[in-house]
């Protein structure tokens, strides 16, 4: 029997095998894709320690390695000067801090999103520099030359409240870890992380080494309890 017999079905096998391996390719590169959307595409729910969709209420800032890397975020002033209040980190591990709440995102969803700009505000009520504890970048006197996370008024329409705008970025580390970020428009984003100033105070800083968290809901006996007094160092 001739050979060319035999050709076509050869010729079908090494197209099967390459349809095989084109079709094993497609479906890895569909699958990577999918991971890489879940994990950094805006509009992705923010989760809690739990893994429960934040939406509203006050959550504590915890440490991704919680015990080694100090305690929740407190308000504090700098130097002798009583204002404006600075946000920082609690120095003793066990210490929750003072919990956030978030607001403002522009999409209409229901939950608080990842990657997209909103406000952050400790929930607490301060009793003197200002009424209101929103997150602030500001440009601190110091030869540290560093832009610090303060608490100031909440933003309004019409005001030029381009720096109090964040992000909340997911780290990749665990499913429910984040970074935030200080995203502008012209220069990008900042990480927010700890930084040691002068005064040996653990302030929340721009272009530090960017801190991962966790999000711990806190209750309502929680929040009241801190509503009379700004915790300092």
């Amino acid at each position: 029997m001739s050979s060319h017999f035999f050709h076509p079905i050869t010729l079908k096998a090494n197209q099967l095998h390459k349809l095989k391996r084109m079709n094993f390719m497609f479906y890895f590169l569909l699958a990577l894709t999918t991971v890489l959307a879940v994990t950094a595409s805006p509009g992705q729910p923010v989760l809690d320690i739990n893994g429960d969709i934040i939406s509203d209420g006050s959550y504590y800032v915890i440490p991704l390695n919680y015990g080694t890397k100090g305690g929740g975020l407190t308000l504090s002033p700098r130097g002798d000067n009583l204002c404006p209040l600075f946000v920082g980190q609690r120095i003793s591990e066990v210490n929750r801090g003072i919990p956030v709440k978030f607001s403002n995102w522009r999409s209409k969803v229901q939950f608080v999103p990842q990657s997209e700009n909103l406000n952050i505000e400790m929930d607490v009520k301060a009793k003197f520099c200002v009424r209101s504890t929103y997150w602030w970048v500001t440009a601190a006197e110091s030869h540290f030359r560093k832009l610090f996370v303060t608490a100031g008024p909440k933003p309004e329409l019409g005001e030029d409240t381009s720096k109090s705008f964040f992000q909340i970025k997911k780290t990749g580390v665990l499913v429910n870890s984040y970074t935030v970020a200080f995203c502008s428009k012209d220069n990008g984003c900042s990480d927010v992380g700890i930084f040691m100033d002068e005064h040996g105070i653990r302030r929340l800083a721009l272009g530090s080494m960017p801190l991962p968290v966790m999000f711990m809901k806190a209750t309502e006996e929680d929040t009241s309890s801190k509503n009379m007094y700004i915790l300092s160092e």
